[in-house]
Parts: C-alpha cells; sequence; structure tokens
C-alpha cells in the first residue's frame, strides 16, 4: 500500500502560497465587557509572504481548535505515529476558578509556546483548512481598532507621556453634583465635588471620563460641566468604544427597582439566556432571580431559554417605534423577578 504523498523540505515548502502563517505571538490581551465580560488575545501573525496582520481569538477557540485537530491527527499510539498523523503540543487546560485579567495575562507565554510548536510542525500540516481559518484574518479582525499593543513595544522602550500641571485647567472637565454608584466596572462611581475629566460623549446622557486613576462612562445628569469637550468629540469620535444601554427592572414587593445597563454590544445582538440570567444576578445581587419581558397586552412572560429571549426580541422589534427611546437603548427591556413569586403574572382564563 503506498504511503500518500507528502510535503517535505525546503524546495516544497517554496511551493507554498504567501498567506500560509509561519509564527503568531500574542501582543496584548483586550476586555471585552458585554452581558459577559471575558478577555481576548491580541495576536499578531506574519506569514510566509512577509505580511504582519493582528487577529483577535478567545481561549475557547484555542481550545475548539486543538480539539478538531486532536480528532484528525493525533495518533492512536503517540509511540507508533503514523504517515498522517502529528504528536501535537499541548494546549494550556480550562480554568474555572480566578480573577480573568490574571488568568489570561498567565496564558500568555503558554499559548506563545503552542502557536509556536504548531506552526513548527510538518509542511502538510499547515495546510489543513481549520488551522488556517483560525489564523486567518477576518473581516471583523481587520476593522478592530488595536489597542495599546504592549507586547509589540520594544522592551527596552519606555512610553512615557507628562502633562504640564497647566494642561489640567485646560482639559474638558465636570464636577459630580451627586453621588453615583455604577453597576459594573464599565461604569464610574463618583462622589459629590469630584472633577472628572471628561474623554469622549458616549451619547447624549452619557460620558466618558476619568476620576482618582478609573476610567469609566457615567450620566451627564449627574455632574457639571466646567469645560466642555470639543466638537469632534461630542458624538463619541474619539475612537472609544460604544456602549448600549439596556433598561432593566426588579419587581419586589416592597416596589421596582429600576436599572440602565450599559454593555459594549451591539444593539442587534441577541444575547444567550445563561448570560442575561448571570448579569442580571449580578446587577440586583440576588440568585433566586427570574427573567421577564412584557407582551403587548402588558402582562410578564417568564423567559426559560435562548427561544424565548428570541421571541422577546422579535416582540421589542414589533414595537419598535411605538416606544421613545434614546439612541443606544436596546429595544427590549427586561423585568426580573424573583423565581419564588408567582403572583406576578396574570392568571386569568
Amino acid at each position: 500500500m503506498s504511503v500518500p504523498q507528502q510535503l517535505r523540505g525546503e524546495s516544497d515548502f517554496d511551493q507554498l502560497p504567501g498567506n500560509i502563517p509561519v509564527s503568531a505571538t500574542i501582543a496584548d490581551i483586550e476586555e471585552k465587557k458585554g452581558f459577559i465580560d471575558y478577555y481576548s488575545f491580541a495576536i499578531e501573525v506574519k506569514t510566509k509572504g512577509d505580511s504582519k496582520y493582528l487577529i483577535y481569538r478567545r481561549y475557547r477557540e484555542f481550545f475548539n481548535l486543538h480539539q478538531i485537530l486532536e480528532f484528525k491527527y493525533s495518533p492512536e499510539d503517540p509511540e507508533k505515529p503514523g504517515p498522517n498523523t502529528c504528536i501535537l503540543p499541548s494546549l494550556p487546560g480550562k480554568v474555572f476558578i480566578g480573577n480573568k485579567k490574571e488568568i489570561a495575562e498567565s496564558r500568555i507565554p503558554e499559548l506563545n509556546t503552542y502557536m509556536k510548536r504548531l506552526l513548527g510542525l510538518p509542511i502538510w500540516f499547515q495546510l489543513d483548512e481549520d488551522l488556517r481559518m483560525f489564523f486567518y484574518q477576518t473581516d471583523q479582525d481587520s476593522q478592530h481598532q488595536p489597542r495599546a499593543l504592549r507586547r509589540l513595544r520594544p522592551p527596552t522602550r519606555k512610553v512615557k507621556t507628562v502633562k504640564p500641571k497647566m494642561d489640567l485647567f485646560s482639559s474638558p472637565r465636570a464636577e459630580a453634583m451627586f453621588d453615583f454608584r455604577g453597576n459594573g466596572k464599565a461604569e464610574l462611581n463618583l462622589k459629590r465635588g469630584e472633577v472628572i475629566f471628561l474623554l469622549r460623549r458616549v451619547n447624549a446622557d452619557w460620558l466618558e471620563g476619568t476620576v482618582n486613576n478609573q476610567t469609566g462612562i457615567f450620566p451627564e445628569s449627574f455632574v457639571k460641566i466646567i469645560k466642555p469637550l470639543p466638537e469632534s468629540d461630542s458624538e463619541g469620535e474619539g475612537g472609544g468604544h460604544t456602549y448600549s444601554c439596556l433598561r432593566c427592572f426588579f419587581l419586589t414587593p416592597s416596589g421596582v427597582d429600576t436599572r440602565d445597563v450599559c454593555v459594549q454590544e451591539d444593539l442587534t445582538i441577541e444575547p444567550k439566556y445563561k448570560d442575561l440570567l448571570s448579569r442580571m444576578r449580578n446587577v440586583f445581587h440576588k440568585e433566586d432571580i427570574a427573567l421577564n419581558y412584557r407582551d403587548p397586552e402588558g402582562d410578564l412572560i417568564r423567559i426559560l431559554d435562548d427561544e424565548d429571549v428570541l421571541l422577546m426580541i422579535k416582540e421589542s422589534r414589533r414595537q419598535q417605534g411605538k416606544v421613545k427611546r434614546p439612541v443606544n437603548q436596546f429595544p427590549w427591556e427586561l423585568h426580573a423577578t424573583l423565581a419564588s413569586d408567582f403572583s406576578v403574572y396574570n392568571t386569568e382564563a
């Protein structure tokens, strides 16, 4: 039985297309603040044709790729690999408990080693479609605005920007007129009298700024503008993130707690039920919680799974235009209740 021909040697490598990735290095980690916060890895990929580009991948995408490659190429007996098998490098395992940022940072050297060894396997292996798609720069990757990319900086380079004190008094800024408690990492905590240095306008009602070495967003109604933002930054043109606002309510026997939760998600997103449930538990600090939406008749409908979430979004889009909302607010709203409280539902026949 003849052995399938495999690519070997420099002459075979020369015949490979120029877009084959030959090295990949993690340049930084980036936090995504959505209904579930997570970190992705910004990866600089170099190709055989000497081009460079950035891709953004989560750990679970590494994990999925590794499982696919193991299924395809791992030999049944590691000591007796066949002609179309490879001993794959080891991938750092899943971690279920701990600080997400620290976990992501600790994975960087291991993932760099993993990618180096993966791209150093036999040349025929580099033609695998799943491997190439993992390192392929998608439209979403190319449109992503990179941040500091701190690990691409030369190690001897020190980047330090010091503004004269007089610049602080010419910077756009505002004074907090009331205390404000933010919901989640995306929002600032303000105390009355504090001066916030303004970075950009998120929308008609929210601003982004920095105070006490913390950066986040806050409602403009809680502050008095001392020096306004320049016109070019007035509508979120400063190159920062755009936040969307979700109006949510927690119905209890003592009343209704109304919150506006800001997330870094597009208004068209169709979130998962478990992500919404987790976020509402964090917002209202309750574990025994149920999610609901109001139908066109005003009755509460309990949400139990992803299909119910899609139905809620579909119903809200039908009603879109009948309710006036800010341009960055989701067209659907969540009504949280205690899971054991069935008195909120219309049970009339």
